[in-house]
Formats: C-alpha cells, sequence, structure tokens
C-alpha cells in the first residue's frame, strides 16, 4: 500500500532529537500509514535501526548539505504518499497530530495545515502569524509589536503563514506551488510558500485540535552564521514577486 502520509525529516547531527521523534511517531500515529524520508544533511552515525519501526524510514546521506527547500523539495521527489508532512526533527508529540490536520485538509481551498505549537514549558509559541515587513520587523526589534498575531481557541485560524517545523500538504498542492524556493537556504522559506499559496487562492489554516512540542534552538540568536542567513532571506523576501504583490493587493483592498 502507498503510504497516506509521507513525512520528510531533516537531521543536522540531531539523531537524539530525531530518534525521540521517531519513537513518538512509532506510539501515536497509527491511524493512517506512514512513511519517513529522512535526510542525513551531514553524515552521522545514528543512534536507532531505521527498520526498527512500525513504518519504513528512508535514509539518504547528502553527498554536499542543502538547505532547508532543497532537502524538503528531493525528499518530496522520493515521497509516495498522498499527503507530504515537513517536519523538524526537534519536534515531540504528545499524540497523533494527523487525524485533525488531515480533517483541517479536507476543505479544498485550504493549501497547507500545520498544529498549534507549545514550547517546552507548555506556552503556546507564535508559530502562525501575519507576513513580515520591514516596519514590523523594526517594531519588534525595538522591544515592540509583541504578543500572538492571532488569537488560538477552538476554530481553526486562518493566519498568513505558519511556521515550517511542521506543516502539511495534500501532495497535488505542494507539486502545484513548486514547492520551497531554494533561493532561500534557511529562513522564510515556509514565509514564502505561504503567500504563494495565499495568491493562488489557497488559505493557511492552523487547526487547534492537534498540539506538538517544539524545542527551539534559536540559532539565529546566538551564531553570526545563522543570523546572516537570517537577514539575507529576510531580504530577499521583501524585494520578492511574491511580497510585493500581497502588498498590492492589500493596498487596493483598502483604498
Amino acid at each position: 500500500m502507498s503510504a497516506l502520509v509521507s513525512i520528510s525529516i531533516v537531521s543536522h547531527l540531531q539523531g537524539e532529537m530525531l530518534h525521540e521523534l521517531l519513537n513518538d511517531l512509532d506510539e501515536y500515529c497509527k491511524q493512517y500509514p506512514i512513511e519517513v524520508l529522512l535526510t542525513l544533511n551531514l553524515p552521522e552515525d545514528l543512534p536507532f535501526e531505521s527498520g526498527s519501526y512500525g513504518f519504513p524510514v528512508i535514509v539518504h546521506t547528502n553527498d554536499r548539505a542543502r538547505g532547508f527547500s532543497g532537502n524538503h523539495n528531493h525528499a518530496f521527489a522520493r515521497a509516495n504518499g498522498q499527503l507530504f508532512c515537513v517536519m523538524n526533527p526537534d519536534i515531540r508529540l504528545i499524540g497523533d497530530p494527523f487525524p485533525a490536520l488531515i480533517s483541517c485538509l479536507q476543505n479544498p481551498s485550504i493549501g497547507v495545515s500545520a498544529p498549534v505549537v507549545l514550547g517546552e514549558g507548555g506556552a503556546m509559541e507564535d508559530s502562525a502569524r501575519r507576513f513580515p515587513t520591514p516596519l514590523r520587523i523594526l517594531c519588534k526589534a525595538l522591544g515592540g509589536c509583541g504578543g500572538s498575531d492571532y488569537p488560538v481557541k477552538d476554530k481553526v485560524v486562518f493566519p498568513d503563514w505558519v511556521a515550517g517545523m511542521f506543516m502539511l500538504f495534500r501532495r497535488e498542492i505542494f507539486e502545484e506551488s513548486g514547492g520551497f524556493d531554494e533561493r532561500y537556504f534557511l529562513y522564510y522559506e515556509d514565509v514564502d510558500l505561504c503567500a504563494r499559496l495565499r495568491l493562488r487562492g489557497y488559505e493557511v489554516a492552523l487547526c487547534p485540535g492537534t498540539r506538538v512540542i517544539h524545542h527551539a534552538r534559536r540559532s539565529s540568536h546566538r551564531s553570526l552564521k545563522y543570523l546572516s542567513w537570517h537577514l539575507a532571506s529576510m531580504m530577499r523576501f521583501f524585494i520578492s514577486a511574491p511580497f510585493l504583490r500581497i502588498c498590492w493587493q492589500r493596498c487596493t483592498k483598502r483604498s
């Protein structure tokens, strides 16, 4: 049987975290058949056997390091599922996330669904946001514009974009959109793809019926290399056609 959900996970020497996530998938995800497409962006010795789970774990080791977009696009090319899931290795499950997310995707106007993301302490992370703008970035840098962009209660929320740590797509929608833009090496790939989906008429959905835990590393806050990637991706987005078209649409609606 072809796997219903193909899960793409990329490890950057994160074998222990990955082991815990695979154990979670094995424990909780039994309602739908899954396959895991595991990409090792750097060679590493894994602390588990890929054949020890109740689902296939297909391991691919890169001959050179790729960015977020390239890794997940290459995984999609090998995927068999009708649904394609992008998941970070630093995610932990507290139940099966897929029934609620798949239920959201039954609405043909929804292009991508995502769970509510909690931090390790249980607080809700700001994983569903309005599109960034230079003014909003400046406001946050100066200590303003805090708090969540969208209140999350019981109903599905339709934000501008959801974070790439956990995204679920129908296969045909991901393919139709062209996948992630590989000109973004790291950061803003999720923002860009959600912008392009919205320009195609699809909604982005945050589904409060399911929650996951995120063990955030916040690399761009500690590393100049990651910070430079973050800034470069931000500037690329601000001069991109999707961002400019979104801005034009919203300006013309107000006038």
